[in-house]
């Protein structure tokens, strides 16, 4: 298993490591609250994308630090559906059409949010048209320019879905690593083995076309425990289906041995994103 990391143990590091200058704290919010940006993106749907926004925001509350989502799928708000998590979720539809302008009221929130990390989840619906907006407004350029870090975070999957998700990887490494201030802006890749082995008779991430041509900008590799399906897979899919946390379904009234594969498999989980030193 490959896991490539900036040696980043703080926010500060993450910044550092990303080619930006470290601002003085400030003393009000808003603006200047030096959040660092998650933003969850892949065009397949259906691969995982709500699963590592819910375990980004699981483990980064575990921390102790202050956390917030925004969830900009129109057509499965799944992370907003989490009760237990501060998940807003971003009404972009006008009439039945994504309106790019409601992508505005993203960028607002993100820049007054008071929370340390602000976790992003997109659909597959509005993949083409947040990249789309974010290239045009420049909206990253500004992001960065007003001292938030920003960590783009996608999805390689087995199985059927692996070229479609491999596709949608490629998109991110060619067009949003680099930007017009010379800083990098990190990209995150999680391994989901769920649905098949990432390629016909390998398991290796560096036999993916996709790796040798960009592997210089992958921020971090995280994998993501693969367990059976029977027993762990069923579990974690009712969960899921719940909208329950780790926390909430391992100290619920489940069976005993239901909370015990859960608890193995989040600390599994946090063994892994721990690796990619992300917070």
């Amino acid at each position: 298993q490959m896991v490539f990391v900036h040696q980043a143990d703080s926010a500060s590091k993450v910044r550092e490591a990303q080619g930006q200058k470290v601002p003085e704290e400030s003393t009000e919010k808003g603006v200047f609250s030096m959040s660092i940006a998650h933003f969850v993106l892949q065009g397949k749907g259906g691969v995982g994308k709500s699963l590592v926004a819910s375990l980004l925001y699981q483990y980064i509350d575990k921390q102790g630090l202050k956390v917030s989502g925004i969830d900009t799928d129109p057509v499965n708000s799944t992370f907003a559906g989490y009760a237990n998590l501060d998940v807003t979720a971003l009404d972009i539809l006008k009439g039945d059409d994504i309106d790019q302008r409601r992508f505005d009221q993203l960028m607002e929130i993100v820049t007054t949010s008071v929370a340390d990390h602000i976790v992003i989840d997109n659909g597959a619906a509005t993949f083409v048209p947040l990249l789309s907006y974010l290239k045009q407004n420049k909206a990253l350029d500004l992001l960065l320019e007003l001292g938030h870090s920003i960590l783009l975070h996608t999805v390689l999957t087995g199985g059927q879905a692996a070229q479609d998700t491999a596709t949608g990887l490629k998109t991110l490494a060619s067009n949003f690593i680099d930007t017009d201030l010379g800083q990098k802006i990190g990209l995150v890749v999680w391994l989901n083995r769920y649905f098949g082995e990432l390629a016909s008779g390998e398991t290796k991430l560096e036999n993916f076309k996709v790796y040798q041509e960009y592997k210089d900008k992958f921020y971090a590799v995280i994998s993501i425990p693969d367990r059976k399906h029977s027993t762990f897979g069923q579990d974690l899919e009712d969960m899921f289906s719940r909208r329950e946390t780790f926390e909430a379904a391992i100290n619920s009234s489940s069976p005993l041995m239901t909370r015990q594969r859960l608890l193995m498999f989040w600390r599994d989980v946090q063994v892994e994103i721990e690796k990619a030193r992300l917070v």
